[in-house]
């Protein structure tokens, strides 16, 4: 798989600025949408989960064959498309509010639609780097884009609290949109993939199948996909909660509040910052265990305290927590694109994202039931639970004997006869005893 040229330097800063503008126009939005169903609709609990389950369901419905139609279709126009689907989505929330027309279900209706878009754009821009950089690129470009996120994680929040608290909820939400019509702008002057397409395409249901036991059966692939899905779980009760337990239960104002989420950028930058130097020290094995860790200790912090200590541990957690799910992220992904066969890439990361990243729905709409009974602060309480096993799943695997996920020597697809799966490597297996 390749793309035309057009100077490969130039398209991957391309690429990464379309990506970025996208992202701060969605850091504004994540905080200007949980906001505009707070204040100006009142939304419960459970409407709360409810939104934010419908941000990400899209991976449960569509998750799968997104890999299929990622590799099927022009890869650039398929991203230009979700783009302005997204943008048009957004947009009709001030329209309707301006309208007097605003209700619930209509942010219910813009989550699902932005989530079904950003499934296909997700799918399409994970398998388009892979093919603009070289494999000893991969992790340091991934963990630039990570670090670009969390500069947006970290930036957007802030200014969109501070928006929200000049312009309204509502308003503030044209920005999200205008950074999907400068993403779709900016991605339009991108070579086109250039790949080998077969004079007839197998089932979808075939190719899904493919790429589903790839992983599954991987003896890497497959733990750290369920490790990736206990921590998204966790992501899910976060993102439904953390807006609520801010204002309803520490009474913050909509500048602190933005002020607040914005500690999940610091902690992906200081995560994305690191994870060269850690895998470097310690390898990569090891750094997914340590990281897992990590992400525990920082989600049993977030809910502690009260008062301004309360906002002290809220922030540090939030940051601990984000540093380790952010050199899990880096490492899996950068794997996973190195380890896969370019035909099988685009269902790869599909499939486990439709896994993954379909917990994130579940975590918040269970988070949304419970903190209804119980309130935000015990719930994210019993989310810990969830966090712990990230580390644990990764210590039940051949992970855990590894210093490197490299040194699990791989010689064609982990689902085809015993004499082409991955076997441990012989210097991969001197190393189990100092694990």
């Amino acid at each position: 798989m390749g793309i035309d040229s057009g100077g490969g330097a130039g398209v991957f800063w391309r690429w990464w600025a379309a990506g970025t503008t996208s992202a701060v126009g969605s850091a504004v939005g994540a905080v200007a949408l949980p906001l505009t169903a707070l204040t100006v609709l009142d939304a419960s609990a459970f409407q709360m989960g409810m939104i934010a389950a419908a941000g990400y369901v899209a991976w449960i419905v569509i998750g799968l064959p997104a890999g299929v139609v990622v590799q099927r279709l022009p890869m650039r126009r398929v991203q230009v498309g979700a783009d302005l689907a997204r943008a048009a989505a957004v947009v009709s929330i001030p329209l309707a509010w301006w309208l007097d027309r605003l209700t619930v279900a209509q942010l219910v209706i813009v989550a699902l639609v932005t989530s079904f878009a950003t499934v296909v754009f997700d799918v399409a821009n994970s398998t388009f780097l892979p093919s603009i950089v070289s494999k000893e690129q991969l992790q340091s470009r991934n963990s630039l884009t990570s670090g670009t996120h969390a500069t947006t994680q970290l930036g957007g929040p802030s200014v969109g609290g501070l928006v929200v608290q000049v312009l309204g909820a509502v308003p503030t939400l044209l920005v999200d949109a205008a950074g999907y019509l400068v993403s779709a702008l900016l991605l339009r002057t991108l070579p086109e993939r250039r790949a080998q397409a077969p004079d007839r395409w197998p089932p979808m249901r075939a190719m899904i199948g493919e790429g589903w036991r790839f992983v599954v059966h991987h003896p890497l692939m497959g733990p750290c996909m369920w490790a990736a899905t206990a921590a998204n779980t966790v992501c899910g009760a976060q993102q439904a909660l953390y807006a609520l337990y801010l204002v309803r239960e520490l009474h913050a104002e909509p500048g602190l509040v933005g002020l607040l989420l914005a500690a999940d950028g610091v902690g992906t930058l200081i995560g994305a910052a690191l994870t060269n130097r850690v895998t470097a020290r310690i390898g990569t094995a090891r750094a997914l265990i340590v990281a897992g860790f990590v992400a525990v200790a920082g989600a049993l912090v977030v809910p502690l305290g009260a008062g301004w200590q309360a906002f002290a541990a809220f922030a540090a957690g939030n940051v601990v927590f984000a540093a380790g799910v952010v050199v899990l992220s880096v490492v899996t992904r950068t794997y996973r694109q190195i380890a896969s066969p370019p035909d099988l890439l685009p269902r790869v990361m599909a499939t486990v994202r439709f896994v993954s990243w379909g917990a994130i729905p579940i975590g918040g709409l269970i988070a949304g039931v419970v903190a209804g009974m119980l309130g935000g602060r015990i719930t994210l309480l019993i989310f810990v639970v969830a966090a712990v096993c990230v580390p644990l799943v990764l210590l039940a695997s051949p992970i855990r004997h590894l210093r490197d996920l490299a040194d699990y020597r791989q010689s064609g697809e982990s689902t085809g006869p015993p004499a082409h799966r991955p076997r441990l490597a012989p210097e991969a297996r001197a190393d189990t005893s100092t694990s």
